[in-house]
């Protein structure tokens, strides 16, 4: 499961692997834990009118933590930053955003997960081998009831890994292995428009040769 992350908050890299730009006068900062603010991309709601200066995707600032509209408060985004693919369509946290294809991709520069393999939890960055940023499939909603304003969030969609050659080796020896669900670039578009019956089809493992893992045991030590 991943709680914390390096967001792409770079206007150049968004727009040249998302095909998106950041709202004016948005400052983000890069590392992101759950209830930070950070970007994410989703259809632009008129990208059907066919207009070809509506764009097809558009980049909004959301909570990380998804925050369904009956909730009452923000901190209900501390536990529902990852959604299990499995359960994702049935758990009261997310069905309604699953079920309205409420798709987003969160754009990101690096994930950090534990390694237990020493006997302790080391700090771990797992990115794309080329350097390129990945593309997490998740899901977003909107909000009036926690602030009285509209406050957006979003989540990031988890699958098993307890057979992935890379993320098998994170979290605690007893765990089930989750992994966040990458996409590959062609799937994009694919991904935000895709309906509800079709969704399961994105719920994939991303491969392991693709990725790349460093230790940065210094990460636990920074202040948040």
């Amino acid at each position: 499961m991943c709680s914390n992350y390096d967001a792409v908050t770079s206007t150049e890299r968004l727009r040249l692997h998302y095909g998106v730009e950041l709202p004016p006068g948005v400052n983000l900062r890069t590392d992101v834990w759950p209830t930070y603010q950070a970007p994410f991309v989703r259809r632009h709601p008129h990208a059907d009118v066919g207009d070809d200066a509506v764009p097809a995707r558009e980049a909004m600032v959301g909570l990380f933590g998804l925050v369904p509209h009956w909730a009452g408060e923000v901190a209900f985004g501390r536990r529902t930053y990852n959604a299990r693919s499995e359960t994702v369509a049935e758990k009261p946290s997310f069905r309604d955003a699953w079920r309205n294809g409420q798709h987003c991709i969160v754009p990101v520069e690096r994930i950090y997960e534990p390694d237990w393999r020493s006997g302790s939890a080391v700090p771990t960055r797992i990115q794309r081998k080329d350097g390129l940023p990945m593309g997490i499939a998740g899901l977003w909603a909107s909000n009036r009831k926690a602030t009285g304003e509209e406050l957006l969030s979003f989540t990031m969609l988890t699958v098993n890994a307890d057979d992935h050659e890379l993320f098998k080796h994170f979290h605690k020896p007893q765990d089930e292995k989750r992994m966040v669900v990458i996409l590959h670039e062609h799937q994009y578009d694919e991904w935000l428009s895709a309906p509800p019956e079709k969704s399961k089809e994105f719920m994939r493992q991303y491969p392991a040769h693709l990725l790349i893992s460093t230790p940065d045991p210094d990460r636990g030590k920074r202040k948040r």
